[in-house]
């Protein structure tokens, strides 16, 4: 054990502490600051805000295509969820955009 790393309250107090990592897992307090976007990541955020515009879905597909998730792991479910509501919203515009050609054209032969 490193002697020069204290776990001690009284130093912890003190501001003369430092986190002691594990040799096996050198990741083990990588992820211990706390997500942005008022703690929930980018993607669930997006995925929120995408309700009012879907556009924030496009952007978080784009950042989950771009393995934005390396940086911190946690962010990678939130990404991919906007990834399936982007699909599913193109989807949707995609049958309504026939549905109203088709409506269109019933209503005006030309």
């Amino acid at each position: 054990m490193d002697q020069r790393l204290s776990t001690d309250v009284v130093d912890h107090k003190n501001g003369a502490y430092a986190q002691i990592k594990d040799v096996e897992s050198p990741e083990l307090g990588m992820f211990d600051k706390p997500l942005p976007c008022f703690g929930c990541g980018i993607g669930w955020f997006s995925l929120l805000l995408g309700l009012a515009c879907p556009l924030l879905w496009y952007y978080a597909t784009f950042l989950y295509f771009r393995k934005y998730y390396q940086r911190d792991p946690r962010e990678r479910d939130g990404l991919a969820a906007n990834a399936v509501a982007a699909l599913i919203c193109t989807i949707a515009v995609i049958i309504a955009g026939v549905v109203i050609l088709i409506i269109n054209l019933a209503t005006n032969p030309h």
